[in-house]
């Protein structure tokens, strides 16, 4: 467990929100008080789905801003298969942290090191059932890991309760490599369960229909808080 309160990040994925508007629930999310924005993209190959390629990301990173003009950092979920192309293409679209399922890269450390020459984060996501083991060979390179605690594919499923134990081997390892790695939560996070994910360790949560689809985001994001909070 994290020995002083982490910062907390809220990441609503895009998933969840109104294609047709996408612009405008950008702007949305953000006036509600997102931290981060997430794009979930899916391949069909790796996983079922296809969603956002980097184009939609390209259009929207102008708008991914606060009133006051900084900057919300675009956090890119890879669940596609190869992997280096399309980091790169994301990269160049201006993503800020791109995270990668290790079992969909030939070489996980060629492919953590290429996202980095480009200037972004790089992160590694764990499935329900995957092992964490190659944390063992790569955390000294990663600045991100998210947990999976749905199975990729879908937005709008029921958090799984094994991942609470995931989260906290991962928080264990990010303590004893000693490092500011960032620990991410994606799938079925709701205003009921943010805080049991926080007291696993988790301290950056991605939230999809809990927020998209809600007459008021920010709202939602408030509740989210105060629960991490109490």
């Amino acid at each position: 467990m994290p020995k002083t309160l982490p910062t907390y990040r809220i990441a609503p994925s895009l998933l969840s929100a109104d294609f047709a508007r996408l612009g405008d629930e950008l702007k949305a999310v953000i006036a509600g008080g997102a931290d981060w924005i997430h794009f979930d993209v899916m391949d069909n190959h790796y996983v079922p789905n296809l969603t956002f390629g980097p184009m939609i990301c390209q259009a929207l990173k102008p708008h991914a801003k606060r009133a006051d003009g900084t900057a919300v950092p675009i956090d890119v979920h890879l669940m596609v298969q190869p992997v280096d192309s399309l980091a790169a293409a994301f990269a160049d679209a201006g993503a800020d942290l791109i995270s990668f399922h290790p079992e969909a890269s030939s070489h996980v450390h060629r492919s953590v090191q290429a996202i980095k020459a480009r200037g972004c984060k790089a992160g590694l996501v764990f499935n329900p059932a995957t092992p964490l083991d190659v944390l063992d060979w790569t955390i000294d390179d990663i600045d991100l890991i998210l947990i999976m605690s749905v199975n990729p594919g879908f937005g709008g499923q029921s958090f799984i309760d094994s991942a609470l134990r995931k989260i906290e081997q991962a928080r264990k390892r990010i303590e004893a490599s000693g490092r500011d790695i960032r620990l991410e939560v994606d799938g079925g996070i709701k205003i009921d369960n943010i805080a049991r994910v926080a007291a696993a360790g988790a301290d950056t949560f991605v939230a999809g229909s809990a927020i998209f689809g809600k007459p008021d985001y920010k709202a939602v994001i408030d509740a989210m808080r105060a629960e991490l909070k109490g």
